[in-house]
């Protein structure tokens, strides 16, 4: 006789109830698979039914795992790592050849596409597809083969690899070392104008480390693109706070200059962020080889 069918969960739902465990939010789920809270509540309330056991304790403004989803959540994404993992390398011939990179876009302008050209000279057969939206990315939700984050390195389910701490400081046109009000002392930028971004690090924070007062840190020119703030600051149009692995090249070709040697120590780094099954993929392993070691020669 054949072997009775194993009885399965509805799987349509697993995705839901893996998403709500990981972010402990029917909300951050939904965001992630681009689906209502509501219809991530129904999922996960269809998949208890069906199971006959309570997989989350709800709060008002909260939801936690039981104990019997803490377990199950664990092996729910064990089971979809893996499918995830065979799906690739069952159609490795259609989609191994492009890789998925998600970044910010800062790093992908001021570091990453001037050296990209490498890569591809290395790897002629992997097609790469660089992704700069503004949200973390989901590595199963949008095809994301790795990230580079910059963060702590706390990223639950993922491997981070450290890349790179970084440095902020002051960085302007050589143009500004000249005329009237030369750039000598961290004083003198109050006759230059700031150029922010939405870097964490403000200049705020600088202007007080350097011990410089009577400057607004809240005026002049801002830009929601790191890129398009440190091409201002080329132009000669002011001074922005440069981090780095992203003015490293400006510096070094003469774009750029320090004024002052005053530094602050970011409290995050650079990281190449991926699911662990993703380097069983050559593309992936290709990159993050390449990636280590583009980043050794840029010290």
């Amino acid at each position: 006789m054949p072997d009775t069918p194993a009885k399965l969960p509805p799987l349509t739902a697993l995705p839901c109830f893996d998403a709500a465990a990981r972010h402990l939010s029917f909300t951050k789920a939904a965001e992630e698979l681009h689906l209502t809270p509501g219809a991530i509540s129904r999922a996960v309330k269809h998949l208890e039914q069906q199971l006959d056991v309570q997989l989350f304790e709800r709060g008002t403004r909260s939801v936690r795992l039981t104990e019997v989803g803490e377990p199950y959540a664990k092996a729910v994404r064990d089971v979809l790592d893996q499918l995830a993992a065979a799906t690739a390398a069952a159609t490795a011939r259609l989609s191994g050849s492009t890789l998925n990179v998600s970044t910010s876009d800062g790093f992908a302008g001021r570091w990453l596409v001037p050296r990209l050209y490498r890569f591809r000279q290395a790897h002629g057969d992997i097609d790469v597809r660089v992704s700069t939206t503004g949200r973390l990315a989901s590595f199963h939700g949008d095809g994301i083969d790795v990230a580079i984050r910059y963060g702590t390195g706390n990223y639950p389910g993922l491997t981070a690899e450290w890349l790179a701490d970084e440095e902020v400081f002051p960085v302007c046109s050589p143009r500004l070392l000249k005329g009237p009000h030369a750039l000598r002392k961290p004083a003198d930028l109050r006759h230059h104008t700031l150029i922010r971004d939405g870097y964490p690090i403000a200049w705020a924070d600088w202007l007080e480390r350097a011990g410089v007062k009577g400057i607004d840190a809240r005026s002049g020119l801002a830009f929601d693109s790191y890129t398009f703030a440190v091409q201002a600051a080329v132009q000669g149009e002011g001074v922005v706070l440069g981090r780095t692995m992203l003015v490293a090249d400006d510096l070094a070709a003469g774009r750029l200059v320090r004024p002052f040697k005053q530094a602050l120590k970011a409290f995050s780094s650079f990281y190449l962020v991926y699911p662990p099954e993703a380097m069983r993929q050559r593309k992936v392993k290709a990159f993050k080889e390449w990636l280590l070691e583009e980043m050794r020669n840029s010290v």
